[in-house]
């Protein structure tokens, strides 16, 4: 939110009281306490003026937190993040002599200068200064433009208040994340509200919106306020990010990181680890898209197609229209179009197909579930005690109160029904359209802060029913909303995207930025989900979905099955979907890191190449995990432009080669146009590295060691370690194959492995 008119004026309205004094500290277990001021020139400054109280600590190493507070006798009705702590970590404290407090934790310090009335902030590495408080960038705001001031209450009229705390952008400095957000990848220059909407993938607005920025200077900001959190980031002081929620206070952590992938590591730990999901869903799924007609016998035709054209097909998944209309959701398959569902889930099992279906956390009046949860409180009321309810969606809908521990359990209980008729995973649509005035929770939340955190009750809930009855790493959502930990809770999926080449790149954009964000799943609704795809952005969409790390064939009026757009829609799809279940080792390792590390599957170029500056703007190609690099193909033509990037002592080890043809080879450091076919698009492997694949996988949750092959590029020094996964257990390691070359024979690599095939790309 802008409240300033330029650098002197103040919008019409508004009050801030600036801090520019440190008037006293106080430090204590590893905390420090300052009372701020404004200028203080006599004892009368110290009248009619608020003061802010700034709390400082680390909850882990390279993390320091600071708390401001203006009025502290609010009434905390939560809810709030879950932030881990690490009680060990290592905190030094200085003050000198009421000139300078110096703060540090880990390689990270905060030097705060306390001399009268020069109040600053400097936060720092050992390579120079990362952020920082200057002049006049910590204040309260007092807005009497909006409706909660009366003049007519004189002296004791209130204004809105908001705490407002500005943080410094460096010469040069890109910034990053914010969730899934489809604009701008950099975001320097956006204005940006931390709002869940639902609102497409072609506006400003985003249904993951996350208070986490990556700066290229070597730090994040989290910012960990529940409700809407506004950023101004450089577009109202060119200098600064400014960051303003309502209320009386706010909190914010700077996250040091050496480079942007230990940033994003600090912030899981601080956040929460990435869960990781079965090896079955790194298959192809289909669904039977939303608004089309379906039923048994449709469902059973596209099954056979995929089997006749011999596409392997992992999932299905029955959106919305399998319960019956008006009553959703009711958790029950619609008898007129699914006569027997347990009959006909297993006949599904049958065929090796794992079984999805979609839902939502509302209930329609017409569902007979409506009066079961209206009598016993079940749902989100309005302060006079009626259920909340609207038309928009479905028809008098209710939404689920998730704070109200029977809601869940009686929530759960029917997925659980759902499971045991044969389900193995669900679609958590929604989640955003959640209300905030003139409604009241069981646990008497704060509607603003439940607004956005919704998301994560909602998720959590849906997840742990799956993983309490079928194990660690075997729950998966397939999820639309989200919030700051909403990646122990995967997978999530972009959303409502139109049918058109810009949409797919607007979608890649949104996943990467959601990526920067401690997320390390993501999909994208192959093909577009509003309106119909040519052929052409079928195939194009089907390569890039396919070297995401899930792949779901769905859409909205119409269907996704290939053959549809022309059988050579049906060769490209097989050929790619054949290809990423050949990936599944090598998936699998990448995603058993990213839970450990908070490095994602599909990575942003500059994150894996920090070095190499030319990639800081990169938004149009990405790694998929460390050794593949994917160039997506976004017109009719086929035309493609894309950058090589220096990999640092891997530009010694080699050159890149294609996926396609192992004798194509490009420069580090160079941007090359091409134009593929559709049997083709850059993709090309990283020298210097080992990837593990296995071609006589049928599907991703077989044999991994029964055919297991290293491809090899360039030469390898010394020894590499290369786990591979357990496909029944992803978050254990079945075997670590050690592949190791002396410096001085690197063409002869050796593995201590029998059976293991080795292939020297050249």
């Amino acid at each position: 939110m802008k409240f300033t008119e330029g650098m002197w004026l103040l919008r019409e309205g508004i009050q801030i009281d600036w801090m520019n004094h440190v008037e006293r500290a106080s430090i204590a277990n590893k905390t420090v306490d300052l009372l701020l001021a404004k200028t203080q020139r006599h004892r009368g400054d110290t009248l009619n003026s608020g003061t802010i109280t700034a709390h400082i600590s680390s909850p882990q190493q390279d993390v320091i937190g600071v708390k401001l507070v203006h009025w502290d006798g609010g009434v905390d009705q939560g809810p709030h993040y879950e932030i881990k702590n690490d009680l060990a970590a290592e905190v030094h404290i200085q003050d000198s002599n009421k000139e300078q407090l110096y703060y540090s934790s880990g390689s990270m310090s905060l030097d705060v200068t306390t001399a009268t009335n020069q109040l600053g902030f400097r936060y720092s590495s050992p390579k120079g200064k990362l952020t920082g408080h200057s002049f006049r960038s910590l204040g309260y705001v007092r807005d009497q433009s909006t409706s909660k001031s009366h003049y007519e209450d004189g002296m004791f009229m209130e204004r809105q208040g908001y705490m407002l705390a500005a943080l410094d952008v460096g010469v040069g400095e890109k910034l990053y994340g914010l969730g899934e957000r489809f604009g701008p990848f950099i975001k320097n220059g956006q204005s940006v509200d931390i709002w869940n909407e639902d609102a497409g993938t072609s506006s400003n607005l985003a249904y993951k919106n996350i208070p986490f920025y990556l700066s290229s200077a070597g730090y994040g900001v989290f910012i960990n306020h529940p409700g809407r959190v506004s950023l101004e980031l450089q577009s109202e002081r060119t200098t600064r990010v400014n960051i303003s929620v309502a209320g009386e206070e706010i909190e914010y952590f700077i996250i040091y990181g050496a480079t942007p992938k230990e940033v994003l590591k600090r912030y899981i730990q601080l956040t929460g680890q990435p869960s990781l999901v079965p090896a079955w869903s790194y298959n192809l799924w289909l669904t039977t898209s939303f608004t089309t007609n379906y039923d048994e016998q449709t469902v059973t035709g596209f099954l056979d197609g995929f089997r006749e054209r011999d596409i392997p097909l992992g999932v299905f998944h029955f959106d919305c229209f399998w319960m019956k209309s008006f009553q959703w959701c009711d958790f029950d398959f619609d008898s007129d179009m699914f006569p027997d569902p347990a009959g006909y889930l297993q006949r599904l099992k049958e065929r090796g197909l794992k079984i999805s279906v979609w839902i939502n956390p509302y209930i329609g009046q017409a569902s007979p579930l409506f009066k079961e949860g209206k009598k016993h409180g079940y749902f989100i009321k309005r302060v006079d005690g009626a259920v909340w309810q609207w038309d928009l969606w479905q028809a008098g809908m209710a939404i689920v109160d998730f704070t109200n521990p029977e809601a869940v359990r009686w929530f759960s209980k029917h997925l659980e029904r759902l499971i045991d008729l044969g389900v193995d995973s669900f679609k958590t649509d929604f989640g955003e359209r959640i209300p905030f005035n003139n409604v009241q929770y069981h646990d008497n939340s704060d509607p603003a802060r439940m607004h956005n955190y919704y998301a994560i009750l909602y998720n959590k809930i849906v997840y742990e029913v799956m993983t309490n009855r079928f194990g660690k790493s075997q729950g998966l959502l397939f999820a639309r909303s989200a919030a700051p930990g909403g990646q122990q809770f995967p997978v999530h999926w972009g959303g409502d995207c139109e049918s058109t080449f810009e949409a797919m790149a607007e979608s890649l954009r949104g996943g990467l930025s959601l990526m920067l964000s401690g997320y390390i799943f993501w999909a994208s609704d192959i093909g577009g989900f509003e309106g119909t795809p040519s052929p052409a952005l079928y195939k194009r969409w089907v390569q890039f979905g396919l070297l995401s790390s899930h792949s779901r064939l769905h859409g909205s009026s119409s269907y996704r099955v290939p053959w549809i757009y022309g059988e050579d829609c049906s060769e490209v799809l097989r050929d790619c979907t054949r290809r990423k279940i050949m990936l599944t080792p090598y998936l699998l390792g990448e995603a058993l890191d990213g839970s450990r590390n908070g490095t994602p599957l599909m990575r942003a170029m500059f994150l894996e190449f920090p070095e190499d500056l030319n990639t800081y703007a990169i938004d149009t190609q990405y790694m998929f995990g460390s050794n593949l690099l994917v160039a997506p193909v976004f017109n009719e033509e086929g035309r493609v432009t894309f950058y090589v990037p220096h990999s640092g002592d891997d530009d010694t080890q080699g050159k890149w080669r294609s996926w396609f043809d192992y004798s194509k080879t490009y420069e580090s450091g160079r941007w090359y146009t091409e134009t593929h076919g559709f049997d083709t698009l850059p993709l090309l492997i990283r020298p210097g590295s080992i990837t593990i694949v296995n071609s006589r996988l049928e599907r991703p949750e077989d044999d991994a060691l029964n055919g297991l092959e290293l491809l090899v590029n360039g030469s390898i020094v010394g020894q590499k370690n290369i786990e591979i996964v357990d496909p029944s257990k992803t978050h254990e390691v079945l075997k670590i194959v050690h592949v190791t070359s002396a410096p001085e024979t690197l063409d002869k690599i050796k593995v201590d492995e029998a059976g293991i095939k080795i292939t020297q790309l050249e």
